[in-house]
């Protein structure tokens, strides 16, 4: 049972309303906790306007999980394949040039996946890169 003041909605249209919110603050949870996303206090508007944005941008990813993870029949908790996921790691390998030992050639590699990441990544329609490209650095002098 919902109460409140409102007496021009409908009955549908107030419990439409009521979703929103509980989901506008399921949202706030999910910074909080599950992204580590704390208010920050900024001196500038231009870097609230940013902060703003990467909150924004990190919980539109958190629900395109969310939606992936729902469609592949694997659940609706994100934090549990940010866990799994998690143990995939990367390495670089550099190597110096022979013909300039002062420059270096530096490859980003990404590990292989254990059985039940790549069993998470095929259920979600995902592969990993075998190689992550850099961009070059400036040459340095």
């Amino acid at each position: 049972m919902l109460r409140t003041n409102v007496t021009d909605w409908t009955s549908e249209e107030l419990w439409r309303t009521y979703v929103q919110l509980s989901e506008a603050e399921a949202a706030f949870r999910i910074h909080k906790s599950d992204l580590s996303l704390r208010p920050v206090w900024h001196q500038k508007a231009e870097r609230a306007q940013a902060h703003i944005l990467v909150c924004f941008i990190a919980y539109v990813l958190w629900k395109t999980l969310e939606r992936w993870q729902k469609r592949a029949g694997l659940g609706n908790s994100p934090r549990t394949i940010l866990e799994e996921l998690s143990r995939i790691q990367s390495t670089d390998v550099v190597l110096p040039l022979a013909d300039d030992p002062a420059r270096e050639l530096r490859l980003c590699c990404v590990v292989r996946a254990g059985k039940g990441q790549a069993a998470l990544l095929d259920r979600l329609g995902r592969r990993l890169p075998e190689r992550i490209r850099i961009p070059p650095r400036p040459f340095k002098m």
